[in-house]
């Protein structure tokens, strides 16, 4: 076997997701004051509410079809009757509209950054690096879904990818079936762990503390300090003691 592919599909998710973990651990161990996006709306908010909801709509309607095509085998969709056909149909209807959104999200947001003179000067170049491999991880993540809806057994990266995902949660990795997949495949893994690697140390990791409480938290009731049915009507003068 090609000590290569060993390195890359064998030992190279492995250094990723120990740096995501390790990384993840110590940026909330010493930088929990820092673990944000360092919101900008101040500065700008046309622009940001546009370009915010299409990108994290977008992105979170990814992550859910990265989800379903890695982890769900192709024998379960076949067996539940989803021919290849109709799922190659709505990976394209959806993960390509999905992919749209969230690039043309990202575009705004860039633009803003570049535009918004205050916003720029509070980009560092840790933001602009990641930027880079967000971008890159998008645009090639739209090529693989264009090629994967070609159908044909090299384009099908259930067949290939898929397993090569699931069996490194098992400690055995399928480099060959890796190692045999699409350039453009193997192109959006490399930039994807590249992406997981840096996510501890952008404004990436604030995706780890999404306020999800928040949708299930009990309603706050205001009461009004004046008026209202239960409160007393204020008197004149001294209050006798």
């Amino acid at each position: 076997m090609n000590p290569v592919d060993i390195l890359l599909w064998g030992v190279l998710p492995y250094v990723t997701i120990a740096i995501l973990v390790a990384g993840t651990i110590w940026r909330y161990r010493y930088d929990k004051f820092g673990w944000t996006t360092r919101s900008s709306e101040l500065y700008e908010s046309r622009l940001l509410r546009i370009g915010s909801p299409l990108f994290h709509f977008g992105i979170l309607v990814v992550v859910i079809g990265h989800v379903i095509g890695l982890v769900i085998p192709k024998s379960l969709t076949d067996a539940v009757g989803l021919s290849q056909e109709a799922y190659h149909v709505q990976a394209l209807l959806l993960g390509g509209i999905a992919g749209f959104c969230t690039l043309v999200g990202v575009g705004i947001l860039i633009y803003r950054r570049r535009t918004t003179g205050p916003v720029f000067m509070a980009t560092t170049r840790n933001d602009k690096a990641m930027y880079v491999v967000l971008v890159a991880a998008i645009v090639v993540g739209l090529a693989t879904t264009l090629l994967g809806a070609a159908g044909g057994e090299e384009h099908n990266y259930r067949l290939s990818v898929a397993p090569w995902f699931r069996s490194l949660f098992v400690l055995q990795p399928d480099i060959a079936a890796m190692a045999h997949s699409g350039l453009t495949f193997q192109l959006h893994t490399l930039i994807g762990m590249l992406l997981f690697a840096i996510w501890p140390f952008t404004r990436l990791v604030h995706a780890f503390t999404a306020p999800i409480g928040y949708l299930f938290r009990p309603y706050v009731v205001y009461r009004s300090r004046t008026g209202g049915p239960a409160s007393r009507r204020p008197r004149r003068g001294w209050e006798r003691v």
